[in-house]
């Protein structure tokens, strides 16, 4: 059976986040660069610097003036956020060859902005401050079954028939049946990425958070939490079922409490539609 490692190798020819997301992280890594210079590089891209004001001017941030350059982005938002922005837009380009047959991408790329607008909104509930960044690893949480469903397409898929059959864990069944789970795999395609190392660590551990570092174990608490509200939806279970089957060390991490799972949906519910056509367009088609 194949390892993470196996999976994803050889996978950067057909997902690779464009060159213009390289020089942004570039940009944003030099201790010595400026607003201006990240301005200038986002500009020099007319697609990513039209779809960053897009996303800046829309309900998902809610400012309350319209923001008509990117170098006003950069003001506003700061070189962090700016950064944060152009990964997420970059996704859908990134992962534009992959076309698993056995996959529904609408769907994925659906259940993956759910996933990523609950943890933001649950971190919002709990007043953190990098709430983007949380929403960027809820977007990526799920990436595993991309590499998976494209390379290794009926053992994933019958992991996926077993557990829900015999109601086991997707994760162990996958692992049995695959040789390693999604999380495993997403989180070895984010450091070949060479993503920051905290996005790695928290898509590994979302599965089990209490394995986390305590640096991480927080976010991935937060996508734990997450990817059970987006599989409980997809079961049609009630809010009171999916608290059931969350890893109490989630509760005790992130004190949220079984009852915030409603309220945090709505919220995460709102702007679902309007924040999947603006980083994955695709998907409404």
């Amino acid at each position: 059976m194949p390892s993470a490692t196996q999976l994803v190798s050889g996978i950067e020819t057909l997902a690779s986040l464009p060159a213009v997301y390289q020089r942004v992280k570039a940009v944003v890594d030099d201790p010595d660069s400026s607003v201006a210079d990240l301005a200038r590089v986002v500009s020099s891209d007319p697609g990513i610097a039209a779809r960053v004001l897009k996303v800046v001017n829309s309900v998902y941030f809610g400012l309350m003036s319209r923001v008509e350059t990117v170098s006003h982005a950069v003001s506003i938002l700061g070189m962090q956020q700016l950064h944060d922005i152009v990964l997420a837009s970059s996704l859908a380009s990134a992962f534009k060859g992959i076309r698993p047959a056995d996959m529904d991408m609408r769907r994925f790329w659906s259940d993956s902005v759910l996933r990523a607008l609950f943890a933001r909104a649950a971190a919002e509930n709990r007043g953190l401050r990098e709430v983007e960044r949380v929403f960027l690893e809820g977007l990526l949480a799920d990436i595993g079954h991309l590499v998976m469903y494209l390379k290794e397409p009926k053992a994933t898929a019958r992991a996926r028939t077993e557990a829900l059959a015999r109601g086991l864990a997707l994760d162990e069944a996958e692992r049995r049946l695959v040789g390693c789970d999604y999380a495993e795999v997403g989180a070895t395609l984010v450091k070949l990425w060479k993503l920051p190392k905290r996005f790695a660590a928290t898509l590994a551990d979302q599965i089990h958070p209490s394995l986390a570092a305590e640096e991480y174990a927080q976010e991935a608490a937060l996508l734990h939490l997450a990817d059970k509200v987006v599989a409980g939806r997809e079961r049609q279970l009630d809010d009171e079922s999916i608290a059931a089957a969350v890893d109490s060390f989630v509760w005790q991490t992130t004190r949220l409490k079984p009852l915030d799972i409603g309220p945090i949906r709505t919220v995460a519910e709102m702007n679902h539609a309007e924040v999947v056509s603006l980083f994955f367009p695709h998907a409404t088609d």
